[in-house]
């Protein structure tokens, strides 16, 4: 039989407060199998992690229980510990006696009535481990990241400067994502271009880096360190390797249809560069809207282009890549405010979106950067903000807070009184949020300073009055009525997920909230991983984010794939499903449940019989112990290492002991 320590911790006071850990201790150093027991204040601590080493050598202990927070958060800090004082790591067990028992009664002799029960259970538990060990597994030195915007472009220039080949796949023509639609940047209200142009550049020009624009991740299999994708490099119909840039097919193309990056604003060819600052600086020739691929006539960008570049017949290209990693920036998608009938989003030429200021206030965009009201192209004078469309709307909308809602209207509202100084300007708001670095004084600028008048309430309705669009809301600090003859109405819509993010999702094995976004393998203290090994995440695919944040977690992405990197091999995770094949019935219901593909048919002989069978087994290197095989196999002829069947019954049996 094992010989057991136990260390129960105080956690300062999170823990003892509701559960009597003395008594606990007491308690434990009774139960069949423990050698030594003890408590400490906090058990994570140098000092707690050194009582560990100090009782492992004296009292010669080969298995170690710690009853103190979530797994979660320290279960490693334990198996390293006690890695380091000659013990297999995995048979440590962790009783969490804090979420599970002290955070969540109040009754203190019952809570420690539970936390005796909880390590009781995890004595028995680690009396059955055995030791467990992990393989090395080979490792592909080149990453994937998928989505060109900010996000995309900082992850991919980090892990190249690193010194590491980087693929970077962008469904648009050209990388810029979002940023490159902005006009400033809140809160020092610099150049959005000016930022971001030169990193564009930067990552087509690094050597390190290879950009797949006009192209789409169709499929990825594999593990980490060892992933399988399939690209599809979709047919751009012009020569990259030819095309100069010099325009004249655009300018001579007879096809327009309204610009996505101009928001529906503007218009552009069939054959296009979304901006002029475009990268790569290549046209692609949009064949739903091409003459030439709807009637079989025209012709005239490839009659017209000086370096016959123009390429009808280019056809989709696949390709089938290797990676070690792979970083997910695919951004986010903004609330449709048609959704909110009583705004007009949708019906009236003159109430926008943020997204389409943003392009009326870029000199790249549609007006030159002059503000005009779409329905006339007459300059505005009464201009209305209104903030928290599809934002903490439990109704028609999204009940969270899309964080960048309040900076960017403040952003816009001060665009409109530098380019229009005699506009009133009116914000209609829920609550100002703007927690970050200056973000406070920066709202504060504009209320003072240049004058626009902030109204607390929300907008009922919005309606045509003449030429003007009557808005109808209430100032709650005042308790008044507020009605507003606007030429200009600008919705701060939501950030939501993007509509493909269930299909994406799924060709990476990864999971989403409640909301649609990607969710991290821990917020606080993993918030750029996955549970699935090797897959990173940055950027606003996790939750609606700025642009600081955004760069700040693709360096955090790109860092945990420098580290994952820095490794000629990685080992493989040991607590993972094991089979009996002559258990198994070969009815693979396991490999159809299994959400990391980890189990495949194989056929055997049967020890007995000699006849050939299929059943079923496990890819070691990408099962990732979640467990649902174990539980839906009709023969149980699957285990999970370090959660056998012995284990478990022994857990269950010491909190059923009298």
């Amino acid at each position: 039989m094992r010989r057991v320590g136990v260390f129960v911790c105080w956690c300062g006071s999170n823990i003892a407060k509701t559960v009597d850990v003395e008594k606990v201790t007491a308690e434990a150093a009774k139960l069949p199998g423990v050698v030594y027991a003890t408590d400490y204040r906090y058990m994570c601590s140098e000092p707690g992690q050194k009582m560990i080493w100090e009782a492992i050598a004296e009292h010669n202990l080969d298995a170690v229980v710690v009853a103190s927070c979530s797994p979660t958060l320290h279960e490693s800090t334990f198996q390293r510990c006690i890695a380091d004082a000659g013990l297999n790591p995995y048979v440590f067990q962790m009783a969490n006696i804090r979420e599970q028992c002290s955070w969540v009664h109040s009754d203190r002799e019952l809570a420690t009535a539970k936390a005796l029960d909880q390590t009781a259970m995890a004595v028995s538990v680690a009396s059955k481990g055995k030791p467990l060990s992990r393989a090395q597994v080979p490792l592909t030195k080149r990453a994937l990241v998928i989505g060109g915007g900010i996000a995309g472009i900082q992850a991919a220039l980090d892990i190249a400067d690193a010194g590491y080949p980087v693929a970077l796949v962008e469904r648009q023509p050209s990388i810029g994502g979002r940023m490159a639609q902005f006009d400033k940047t809140f809160p020092t209200m610099d150049c959005s271009a000016c930022i971001l142009t030169p990193k564009m550049v930067d990552a087509a020009k690094h050597p390190n880096i290879t950009l797949l624009t006009w192209s789409e991740v169709e499929n990825v299999s594999g593990y980490v360190g060892n992933f399988e994708v399939t690209i599809r490099k979709r047919a751009r119909s012009v020569d990259m390797r030819k095309c100069t840039g010099c325009g004249v097919c655009e300018e001579k193309c007879p096809s327009k249809v309204p610009s996505e990056f101009d928001a529906g604003l503007g218009t552009r060819k069939a054959i296009f560069r979304p901006f002029p600052q475009a990268v790569p600086n290549v046209p692609v020739i949009d064949r739903d809207n091409c003459r030439w691929f709807k009637t079989g006539k025209c012709g005239v960008c490839a009659k017209v282009c000086p370096a016959e570049a123009v390429d009808y017949d280019q056809g989709d290209e696949l390709l089938k890549e290797e990676f070690g990693a792979i970083v997910v920036a695919t951004g986010c998608d903004l609330y449709d405010p048609a959704r909110m009938t009583e705004y007009g989003g949708g019906r009236f030429a003159d109430v926008i979106t943020g997204e389409q200021f943003e392009r009326l206030v870029n000199v790249g965009g549609p007006t030159e950067g002059h503000i005009v009201r779409p329905s006339n192209h007459e300059e505005p004078k009464t201009v209305v903000f209104i903030q928290c469309v599809g934002s903490r709307d439990d109704t028609k909308g999204f009940p969270y807070c899309s964080k960048v809602c309040c900076m960017y209207t403040a952003k816009h509202a001060t665009l409109v009184k530098e380019k229009i100084p005699d506009a009133e300007v009116y914000v209609f708001y829920v609550d100002i949020r703007a927690a970050g670095k200056n973000y406070e004084e920066f709202v504060r600028r504009a209320q003072e300073e240049l004058g626009v008048k902030y109204l607390r309430g929300r907008v009922s309705r919005i309606y045509p009055e003449g030429d003007k669009l009557r808005v109808k809301g209430a100032d709650s600090l005042a308790g008044v009525a507020v009605e507003v003859d606007a030429d200009l109405v600008v919705l701060a819509t939501a950030l939501r997920a993007r509509d493909d993010v269930a299909e994406v999702a799924r060709m990476l094995s990864i999971q989403t909230d409640q909301y649609g976004f990607f969710t991290e393998a821990h917020p606080k203290l993993r918030p750029v991983e996955n549970i699935f090994a090797g897959i990173y995440l940055a950027g606003a695919c996790v939750y609606p984010r700025d642009i600081p944040d955004t760069v700040a977690a693709a360096s955090g992405a790109a860092a945990k794939t420098c580290v994952l990197f820095s490794r000629d091999s990685i080992l493989s995770e040991p607590m993972i499903a094991e089979i009996n094949p002559d258990r198994c019935s070969g009815c693979l219901t396991c490999k159809e449940i299994c959400p990391f593909d980890a189990i495949e048919a194989e056929v055997m002989v049967d020890r007995m019989t000699r006849e050939e069978r299929t059943v079923a087994k496990i890819n070691e290197a990408v099962c990732q112990g979640c467990g649902g095989c174990v539980a839906a196999c009709r023969s149980a002829a699957l285990n999970l290492r370090g959660f056998a069947d012995e284990q478990v019954l022994a857990g269950m049996e010491a909190l059923c002991r009298e």
